[in-house]
């Protein structure tokens, strides 16, 4: 039982360490590619549901600004218009709760990570700085997985995870709760069915931080 407690207090402290760090530099550089990667993220997930409802992917853009576009042909374009977010936020909680898992490589699946994302960036990305952050990214995170231990790559894990999923929830709160009258996936959204953008930005803000809570409840269950 004291040993129980005592793992979960070092979560607990381990999940605010982890939080405060990232409070404290978020606007720095060590945080900056994170951020990019999930816009790469949010980009792709709405590149994947236009493929999977029949359309296809014309080209992917990323700029310094944190900024991405996905520009697609075909496709149901409800489900597209609603994978961004939620797609990066579910990309984030599959990272996480793959760092939990004991038997896995990690090693391995970081460098997964790399490859996929050097492959998506020659697939898709035709903007120069979106391209060579991709490549840059990729083979960095690729390398880094063959030289270091699992711990390492296991934290690394954990960082990509949480990084998503969080991010996820401020974007949803930045682009569309603080500028509802923005061009966003929200406002497009609101065009083709007539709700509100704020609407659709208080429904998805609702299911990224309850599926957070719901992440960080069964990381914290298994401590």
């Amino acid at each position: 039982m004291k040993r129980k407690l005592v793992r979960k207090l070092r979560f607990l402290s381990g999940f605010a360490m982890f939080l405060g760090g990232l409070w404290f530099l978020w606007d720095t550089p060590l945080i900056y590619p994170l951020k990019i990667f999930v816009v790469l993220l949010h980009e792709i997930s709405h590149g994947i549901a236009a493929l999977a409802t029949g359309g296809s992917i014309e080209r992917i853009t990323l700029d310094a600004e944190q900024g991405g576009a996905c520009y697609c042909d075909g496709g149901n374009a409800f489900l597209t218009l609603s994978a961004g977010y939620l797609g990066s936020l579910l990309w984030g909680g599959l990272i996480f709760s793959v760092a939990r898992m004991k038997r896995v490589n990690t090693g391995w699946i970081n460098s997964l990570i790399g490859v996929a994302v050097i492959v998506l960036s020659l697939m898709y990305i035709r903007s120069d700085f979106g391209l060579v952050f991709g490549l840059v990214f990729g083979v960095t995170l690729f390398f880094a997985a063959q030289k270091t231990g699992p711990a390492m790559n296991r934290g690394v894990l954990f960082v990509l995870g949480l990084t998503s999923a969080l991010y996820a929830i401020l974007d949803i709160k930045g682009d569309i709760l603080d500028r509802p009258e923005a061009l966003s996936d929200a406002r497009m959204l609101a065009d083709l069915t007539g709700i509100p953008a704020l609407v659709w930005g208080i429904a998805w803000i609702s299911i990224a931080i309850i599926y957070s809570l719901w992440l960080l409840y069964g990381a914290y269950e298994e401590a």
